[in-house]
């Protein structure tokens, strides 16, 4: 565990070192606010409107987190890292080294993650109250049970985005089902809440990888309940230890391939 915390540390020094690339991100996500908030200002003509249980005010905080989850995770770069570390043979590289490629790949990653989240999080929690004026009821309670859940969110994010990178063992490019994927998070997790679905749709969305990763701490944010987090919590380690043993099998059994074909 040890040589991981190193490698999750060294990526977050070198980061550092970039700052201003990431801040350059910022200008992305301003934009993407922007869009949503007057948006719901305009569909909310009156801001205590409650809408499928939702105020105006709940509704843009639900967007700006789902959007910080969401940015934070740069995985359009992670999955054409891991694409190209297989299609390329520079993952042969990593067989050999003193540590597991997945775990290697998490943690790297995790550490890009943490900075993005930080400076995307102050971002996104000044841009909401400077345009809301107010903050959902929250707690030191809530906001650690809101930080757990977007953790266990960006781990299980990166677990699915290294099993579509990996795909490129068996198929020539993996890129397209990234695309798939990342739509499918943006439009049953990102722009809008599961209570907007139909009611026959919702349980599936619920239950989902797509609740997992992206609307899971949005609404643990905009209302949080013991249930609901402890409900959130158990949904989430399910989908991280799914993801866990897909992310490792697809990975033996590709390096298997790799040693019967002679590298």
């Amino acid at each position: 565990m040890k040589k991981y915390l190193y490698i999750f540390k060294s990526e977050l020094m070198t980061n550092l070192q970039y700052i201003f690339d990431i801040l350059a991100g910022f200008i992305t996500y301003f934009i993407m606010i922007l869009i949503f908030l007057y948006l719901w200002s305009y569909i909310y003509q009156d801001p205590n409107e409650l809408i499928n249980g939702y105020s105006m005010n709940q509704m843009i905080w639900y967007v700006i987190i789902t959007e910080i989850v969401w940015m934070s995770l740069d995985g359009r770069s992670l999955s054409k890292k891991i694409c190209n570390d297989v299609k390329s043979g520079n993952i042969t590289y990593h067989i050999i080294k003193p540590y597991h490629y997945v775990e290697y790949i998490l943690f790297n990653h995790l550490g890009t993650y943490v900075i993005r989240f930080l400076f995307l999080g102050i971002l996104g929690i000044v841009l909401g109250f400077f345009f809301l004026g107010s903050f959902p009821n929250v707690s030191i309670l809530s906001i650690l049970g809101v930080l757990l859940s977007c953790l266990f969110a960006a781990i299980i994010s990166i677990f699915h985005i290294i099993i579509i990178g990996l795909l490129s063992f068996y198929i020539e490019d993996a890129h397209p089902f990234y695309w798939l994927y990342s739509k499918f998070i943006l439009v049953l997790g990102t722009i809008f809440p599961i209570e907007f679905f139909p009611k026959l749709v919702q349980p599936i969305i619920h239950y989902s990888p797509v609740f997992a990763v992206s609307t899971a701490p949005a609404k643990l944010f905009v209302n949080f309940t013991s249930f609901g987090f402890i409900e959130t919590i158990i949904i989430q380690l399910i989908h991280f230890l799914i993801a866990f043993l897909i992310a490792h099998l697809i990975y033996m059994k590709g390096v298997r391939k790799i040693n019967v074909n002679g590298g």
